[in-house]
């Protein structure tokens, strides 16, 4: 296993993160009705929070095939996770989406599992090299 703040590591926790984004957004966009009737969120929102992820998962993909992931890509990718983990507990807090209990599940799974991987690829993160960028 790469020690904590090897650059072999964050690319490959980027990669990881990468594919669960892309079977995440998947997932919301073939079942949106599926888990809209479970969760109480809306059908529109959940597909369109997919259409989000694919995109999002080609920039973390892309990002970890290079041979020194840059500082920014890093930053950009660790703010973007945390941004999206605020955004499962502000959005039903200001109420734009209503889930019920297994919503409030649901998005706090899914956010707790984002929040890992912010963790994971801010620790991964070579601050040496970052300094000389």
């Amino acid at each position: 296993m790469l020690q904590d703040n090897h650059p072999l590591a964050l690319q490959f926790i980027l990669k990881i993160d990468a594919a669960i984004c892309l079977l995440m957004g998947m997932l919301l966009m073939l079942a949106p009705g599926l888990i809209a009737g479970m969760t109480a969120i809306s059908e529109p929102f959940l597909f369109w929070a997919g259409v989000i992820l694919l995109p999002v998962a080609g920039f973390m993909a892309s990002v970890s095939l290079a041979k020194h992931v840059p500082v920014w890509a890093t930053l950009v990718v660790v703010g973007g996770n945390l941004l999206w983990v605020i955004a499962s507990f502000l959005l039903p807090a200001l109420g734009a989406v209503t889930p019920n209990g297994l919503g409030w599940s649901f998005l706090s799974t899914q956010a707790a599992v984002v929040a890992v991987f912010a963790w994971f690829e801010w620790a991964s993160f070579p601050r040496t090299t970052a300094l000389n960028q």
